[in-house]
C-alpha cells in the first residue's frame, strides 16, 4: 500500500485496516510455518504496510496533541 493512499485515509479507516493487516500477518505466519509460501515475500511486504499504518497513525496523534498544547 503507498505512502499516499494511507494519507488519504481517515483515522477510523487506518484503524481497521490496521486491525485487519495484522490478521492477515498471522495467517501469512501461520501458514508459512505448515507449509512454504508461493511468496515468502509477502510477510515482509505485509510488515512494512503494518509499520506505515502505524507511523501513519502516530503522526496524527503528534498532531493532535500539538494542537492542543498551542
Amino acid at each position: 500500500m503507498k505512502q499516499q493512499v494511507i494519507q488519504e485515509m481517515g483515522t477510523v479507516e487506518l484503524q481497521e485496516r490496521l486491525e485487519e493487516e495484522l490478521k492477515h500477518l498471522t495467517r501469512l505466519r501461520l501458514n508459512h510455518a505448515v507449509s512454504p509460501l508461493d511468496n515468502p515475500h509477502q510477510i515482509s511486504a505485509n510488515r512494512k504496510t503494518i509499520a506505515r499504518l502505524k507511523t501513519e497513525l502516530r503522526n496524527r496523534q503528534l498532531e493532535e496533541q500539538n494542537n492542543k498544547e498551542s
